[in-house]
């Protein structure tokens, strides 16, 4: 028997805490210069509350084939990735009305 969600109350495999989450997260997507006049896309304002920022980091990394990091509420990514960040984070279920570049 699978244990039951405190906050919605459904058990754990049908829980929608997170797709509720992504959809009311306002997201922020810009580039910074980091050392030596490297590109770095940063990601913020995704609550870490519902939604695993690790898993996140990793899929993104992976999708992108480049480094990048999660620290202090913002994923870090290597390069410029601003028009392709926001597709993909769409497709992972974020409302895309809420994620400004």
């Amino acid at each position: 028997m699978s244990s039951i969600c405190s906050k919605c109350g459904l058990p754990q495999d049908l829980c929608v805490c997170e797709t509720i989450a992504k959809e009311e997260q306002r997201i922020r997507i810009r580039t910074d210069r980091k050392r030596y006049g490297k590109l770095m896309t940063i990601i913020e304002g995704i609550e870490s509350d519902n939604i695993d920022l690790k898993q996140l980091t990793k899929k993104l990394k992976n999708k992108f084939a480049c480094g990048g990091t999660f620290k202090e509420g913002r994923i870090e990514l290597q390069g410029n990735h601003i028009g392709r960040v926001k597709k993909e984070l769409i497709k992972l279920g974020f409302n895309s009305e809420m994620i400004e570049e």
